[in-house]
Formats: structure tokens, C-alpha cells, sequence
């Protein structure tokens, strides 16, 4: 099978639509398995409509399902970078890595297995640290789709593939992964965990990195301001990336923690809408179940919401007279209060100035006027303060109409 007849083939398939490409990229990578062959074509761009590009997804998926280990992902990396020009290779990496791990999501390596693959990758590629990237990825990729949260966090930081990784292991979709990790686990402060998703979010990101760090905020545990968080930043995604399904579901969520409901439906519409009808690696069907069980629970809590305010209007009515009164009986009850108090004092301290000393009549008469008049100011300060405070409680709320 040589690479003239694979590009005359996939060429004739192109100019025919894209069902037909599809469907020959399929049998092409079926006869390459079959031939124990890899794609022998290069890859020209990380256009992913492009014929020698889906061909090759196809292969590498099959090559996946059949045996989904990292060794075939350190393979896939050596054909990648063997096949692939620089610039082309990130977008590549990152939707590969990460898809062909979802697909093959129900098989993970144990720790014991992964030790072995990986001492056998670093003797097979040795001094390739963008080969032992791919298979970290593809490995946490299978970790995150399975919300093993507290195992990728140990893979992520002590593993022997993902430490082989070297300088990646600053790359922001590595952060991100430790992010969704760390967000997830019960046993990571949040604040760290946050701290991790800034450090991804404002690095130059790629679609991948922007995907993770949604998903971990969706998949994470409740913490003050989860919802907030998710909507802001999936509105950003949406901004950068109008007319990705995704990012569109994610936004319904976050707006849905919000309790933006009316919002919420008209962004699943639309991810509903956007959701693409044909792929192999994308289930349409899959991804369709997922947004309308997200549509049906925002259109409940909407109605729930609706069938909720009349009843707290007409409770609200209610209360209102009662606490109206009762709060105007303890305004009554302070000034008693106050009134008594200060008549007590009054009585007592004209008794003592009436009955002890040797002061004249005259005297003890404007002493007397003198601490009354006092007695009266302090009882009217006081009973101002009340009536001040006691206004205040009744002043009407103002409506609080943002967000």
C-alpha cells in the first residue's frame, strides 16, 4: 500500500462529501491494521477536516481500542512527530491525547503496570520528553474522564512518566490537569486548588486547556462562588469560541448554579443547536442525552422557581402586619422602660437630697429642678435613639436589581 494510491484514494473521497470521506478513512485504517502498516503519508496542517488527518485519527483509534496502554501512546507520539511539522503537532497532541483516552476510558493501567510500561518507554525513546508528555496526557486523560481525582493528583506529581516530562510539566493543560485533580479531592484545600485553575486559565490557552479547567469547576465538589466562577469563565470561553457545543453547555451549568434560568435554557438551545451530527470520537448521541437532562433540570428548577414566589410574596404579606405589631409593642415596652427607669431615679435622688444634708429649702428645690431637667434630657436622648433605630427597621429594602 503505497502513499500515491492512499492520497488518490482519500483525494476522490474529499470531492465526494464527507460521509464518503468518512467512510474511507475507516476502510483505509482497517487495512492498515490489517497490514501491520502505519499511515505512511505526512500530516500537512491541524485542520481536522483534512482527509490525510481524519485517516489518521481512524487509525490510531483502532490501534487504541485494541490496545489501550501508553506504550501505543508513546507510539502515536514517535508517528506524530515522525509525520508532523512542528507548528502542526500541539493542536494534534492535546485532542488526540486527551480523546483517544476518553474512548478508552474503561481500561486504566494499574500503578504496578504503568511502572513496567513506563521503564520500557524510557529505554525504547530515551531523552524524549514530548514523547513521555502524550502518554502522561493520554493516561491522566483517562484518570480525569473517570474522576479519579486523588490518583491523578499522585500520578500528575509522582509518577516516573509524568516526572520524565520534564519542561512539560509546566505546559498550562499539565496545570489544568492538576487543577481538575486538585479542585475534585477532598483532601486538597480549595485555595491551592484555585490557585493551580488561575495559573492555567491565564497562561496563553489552548482550546484543551480551557475545556479542563470548565470541566474541573463543573466536576468539582460545592465551594462559595463554584457557580460564579463557572459562569464567568465559560462566558469567556464561549467568547473566544462562539460556536463550540461545549462551552456553550458549560455556560447553561454555571448560569444554572446562578439561578439564571431564563438564560440558562437559551445557552443549552444553543449547545443543543451547535452540536454536531456526524463524528466518531464525539458521540453525538452521547453528548445530545447529556444536554437534555441539563435542559430538563434547568426548565424544573425554573418552574419550581415560578411556583415558589407567589407563595413567599403572599408569606411575606402575612408576616408583615404581625411583625409590624410586634415590632411596634417592643418600641412601646423601651419607652416604658426608659420612663420608668428614669422616674425610679428621679424619686430616689429627691428622697436623699429631701432628707439628708443641711442644705436650705431654696437650695434643695433648684438642686431638685436641676436634676430633673437632666433626668428629662437624658430620658429624651435615649428614647430619640430609639425612634431613630425603630425607623430604620421599617424603611422598605431597596430592591437589589444586578447581579
Amino acid at each position: 500500500m503505497d502513499v500515491g494510491s492512499i492520497n488518490a484514494r482519500l483525494g476522490q473521497a474529499a470531492s465526494a462529501g464527507s460521509r464518503a470521506l468518512d467512510r474511507v478513512c475507516e476502510d483505509l485504517a482497517a487495512e492498515l491494521i490489517d497490514a501491520n502498516l502505519e499511515p505512511p503519508f505526512q500530516i500537512p496542517s491541524a485542520d481536522f477536516t483534512d482527509a490525510r488527518l481524519i485517516c489518521a485519527d481512524r487509525y490510531w483509534r483502532r490501534r487504541f481500542l485494541r490496545e489501550p496502554t501508553v506504550e501505543v501512546a508513546a507510539r502515536c507520539a514517535r508517528w506524530l512527530y515522525d509525520h508532523a511539522e512542528p507548528p502542526v503537532r500541539p493542536d494534534i497532541i492535546e485532542r488526540w491525547s486527551l480523546g483517544y483516552a476518553f474512548i478508552t476510558r474503561d481500561s486504566v493501567e494499574s500503578r504496578d503496570d504503568l511502572t513496567g510500561a513506563t521503564r520500557r518507554i524510557l529505554e525504547t525513546y530515551p531523552d524524549s520528553a514530548d514523547i513521555y508528555f502524550f502518554a502522561t496526557l493520554f493516561h491522566a486523560g483517562k484518570l480525569r474522564a473517570n474522576f479519579w481525582f486523588d490518583e491523578l493528583a499522585w500520578f500528575l506529581e509522582s509518577s516516573l512518566l509524568a516526572v520524565a516530562a520534564g519542561e512539560h510539566r509546566e505546559d498550562p493543560l499539565f496545570t489544568a490537569l492538576r487543577a481538575y485533580a486538585a479542585l475534585g479531592s477532598r483532601s486538597i484545600p480549595t485555595s491551592t486548588a484555585l490557585d493551580l485553575l488561575e495559573r492555567a486559565w491565564s497562561a496563553p490557552r489552548s482550546r484543551a486547556v480551557v475545556d479542563v479547567c470548565l470541566n474541573a469547576l463543573a466536576a468539582a465538589p460545592p465551594f462559595p462562588d463554584r457557580g460564579g466562577q463557572l459562569h464567568r469563565r465559560a462566558a469567556d470561553a464561549v467568547a473566544a469560541f462562539p460556536d463550540d457545543h461545549l462551552f456553550r453547555f458549560r455556560l447553561a451549568c454555571g448560569q444554572r448554579l446562578c439561578g439564571d434560568y431564563a438564560d440558562a435554557l437559551a445557552s443549552i438551545d444553543t449547545a443543543l443547536r451547535l452540536l454536531p451530527a456526524i463524528g466518531t470520537r464525539i458521540s453525538h448521541n452521547l453528548l445530545q442525552e447529556q444536554y437534555l437532562r441539563e435542559r430538563a433540570g434547568i426548565q424544573q428548577r425554573q418552574e419550581l422557581a415560578a411556583s415558589i414566589a407567589p407563595q413567599q410574596t403572599r408569606a411575606s404579606e402575612q408576616d408583615s402586619p404581625q411583625q409590624d405589631r410586634a415590632h411596634t409593642l417592643a418600641v412601646r415596652s423601651l419607652e416604658l422602660l426608659v420612663v420608668f427607669a428614669v422616674a425610679i431615679v428621679f424619686v430616689v435622688s429627691a428622697l436623699r437630697v429631701t432628707l439628708t444634708g443641711t442644705l436650705s429649702f431654696r437650695d434643695r428645690a433648684l438642686l431638685l429642678t436641676i436634676l430633673d431637667a437632666g433626668l428629662l434630657l437624658f430620658a429624651f436622648l435615649i428614647l430619640a435613639g430609639i425612634w431613630t433605630l425603630a425607623g430604620r427597621r421599617k424603611r422598605p429594602p431597596t430592591p437589589h436589581l444586578g447581579r
